[in-house]
């Protein structure tokens, strides 16, 4: 080797070596993967009902924020409210996290109503844009007044007496409100207005809900809401933290495809129909032995239906009568009645549709159209089944005991009115006419266990 070039290969090593002990020195000082110090906000949005999708979108958002060290998570809300048992998995994930979490009710004109109220008040910082509103925190199965005793009770001077709310009802509201109060006292909010906003659905706006100190900021844009969150201190997961928002950078996080899915298959109406496809699916299959087309889809549209309804508030009076409506149909089909079990399983499968999702949200009930359609879907089903009975009521036996009558063969041996003939194959005892020729043609007129009645049949006949 050239003495001129050993130089330059004898500093390779010392330059690899430079270099991966740079490397080092730098993973040394960086923070690590679940720190405090990233310089990022992370921004998710909640547009709508809040439910199993919403929780799954939240948490997953929440889970990167803590492993990319995120500074802080800001919640974009706009919602009508939601269901309770998701509204307190998205509570119990904000008191969780060391992550501080900035709910927004934003934009003007947008709303926390409800579940969307408890989030506000859960999290470590509450803010609002002029034009907004949050409140009503009631939910109406139990805040709407029970039917009472019969008769409108008076009092002495003749006024009406609102009825007293049942038991249950009371209990429900003490929940929610004993529940929202040690949500405030938490956060430092005001606790006796939250109590107000279950028990009396009372609602406020933007700026009247910063005078009672039900919300920390009013802010009219996401730039003037991080420039106000500057310097403020909150507490996380029992650790108390200086937020630090100057020149920190808003990286939106939109749903991913697992939540998209989770969205569509838990809106009620898209489960009902995957549950009742899948039932159809397996109905068919079991009518036709063989085609596991049907029978395949319907066992993906019923697992899948059935994993939907799982996440939601189902009443079993509902499932129950769903179940009795096919079970119903499924009679009518197998065991005719001119109608009757399968208009009732059609009746019960309306009322069952109705009552399926037990919840006061808009949002998460099953629609009229749809339970139309399913009951639509019914008839068609009813009636194609009822074809298909008929049809094979007035079609041709083709096997069993009723096939061999009137079946042709020729005989085996005979004597005295006794003997063997061989029909379909096979050979059988036979008993018939006291003489009978062998190889002679025969017709079976009768099965009597394993023994076939037979008559000689004329020249004509055999032709």
């Amino acid at each position: 080797m050239d003495r001129a070039e050993r130089p330059l290969t004898l500093r390779r090593p010392g330059w690899l070596f430079l270099l991966l002990a740079l490397a080092g020195a730098l993973l040394a000082v960086s923070p690590p993967a679940g720190g405090q110090t990233g310089r990022a906000a992370f921004l998710l949005t909640i547009d709508g009902a809040i439910g199993p999708a919403t929780v799954d979108y939240f948490s997953r958002t929440l889970a990167r924020a803590e492993a990319e060290g995120a500074a802080l998570v800001i919640v974009r809300m706009d919602t009508p409210g939601g269901l309770d048992s998701s509204m307190r998995e998205i509570i119990q994930e904000i008191l969780r996290t060391p992550v501080p979490v900035v709910s927004y009710v934003h934009p003007s004109g947008a709303r926390a109503a409800s579940a969307g109220t408890f989030i506000l008040y859960a999290s470590h910082v509450a803010a609002m844009t002029p034009g907004t509103n949050l409140g009503a925190a009631t939910p109406v199965q139990i805040g709407a007044p029970s039917p009472g005793p019969t008769g409108p009770e008076k009092e002495a001077d003749g006024n009406r007496q609102a009825p007293a709310p049942s038991a249950s009802d009371a209990k429900a509201v003490n929940d929610a409100a004993a529940y929202i109060r040690s949500l405030a006292e938490l956060r430092g909010r005001n606790a006796d207005w939250g109590e107000q906003a279950v028990r009396g659905a009372a609602s406020l706006s933007a700026v009247a809900a910063l005078e009672q100190n039900v919300v920390d900021i009013v802010a009219a844009d996401l730039d003037t809401l991080i420039a106000a969150l500057d310097g403020r201190t909150v507490t996380a997961a029992g650790i108390e933290r200086r937020l630090e928002t100057r020149g920190l950078a808003l990286v939106a996080i939109e749903p991913n495809w697992r939540t998209r899915l989770l969205a569509a298959i838990t809106n009620p109406n898209v489960a009902l129909i995957l549950m009742m496809l899948g039932i159809y699916g397996l109905f068919f299959e079991l009518m036709n032995p063989g085609a596991l087309i049907p029978g395949t889809i319907g066992a993906i549209c019923l697992m899948v239906g059935l994993y939907a309804l799982a996440a939601l508030p189902v009443n079993i009076a509902g499932i129950g009568l769903i179940a009795l409506g096919v079970g119903l149909m499924a009679a009518e089909a197998f065991a005719p009645s001119f109608g009757i079990l399968g208009i009732g399983g059609i009746v019960a499968l309306i009322l069952g549709g109705t009552i399926l999702i037990d919840t006061d949200v808009p949002q998460f009930r099953v629609s009229w159209p749809t339970i139309a359609a399913i009951a639509v879907a019914g008839i068609v089903v009813l009636i194609a089944a009822a074809r298909v009975a008929v049809t094979a009521r007035r079609g041709r036996i083709v096997s069993g005991a009723e096939e061999l009558v009137g079946a042709r063969g020729t005989v085996l041996d005979w004597k005295e009115g006794r003997g063997h003939v061989f029909v379909h194959s096979e050979r059988w005892s036979a008993i018939g006419p006291d003489r009978m020729e062998k190889d002679g043609a025969v017709r079976v007129t009768g099965l009597d266990g394993l023994v076939l009645a037979v008559e000689a049949l004329e020249d004509s006949e055999e032709s």
